[in-house]
């Protein structure tokens, strides 16, 4: 199945977040050794469903087991934001 290419914007219109996993797992040749991997993509919170593909991918295909994994996601459109306020003074 082909995967069409869509820009950020139109996947941010749709929920889309950037979304930064933090995968720390242990190196195939030792175990005792952790090593950082940083993954980052656009994702849909909270079910995350890249992030969970790419995850399983790793765990089928790649000899160093995960130790674990933390995830950060931000909306970079967001809505305007309003304070209203009751009253003002001035000073001077």
């Amino acid at each position: 199945m082909k995967r069409v290419r869509r820009r950020a914007i139109e996947l941010q219109l749709q929920g889309y977040r950037l979304a930064t996993a933090e995968i720390v797992y242990r190196m195939p040749d030792h175990r005792d050794l952790l090593q950082t991997f940083v993954w980052q993509q656009f994702d849909m919170a909270p079910e995350f469903p890249e992030l969970r593909r790419f995850l399983e991918y790793w765990t089928a295909n790649l000899d160093g087991p995960l130790h674990s994994v933390r995830v950060m996601h931000a909306g970079l459109i967001q809505p305007c934001k309003f304070n209203t306020v009751d009253h003002s003074y001035a000073i001077h």
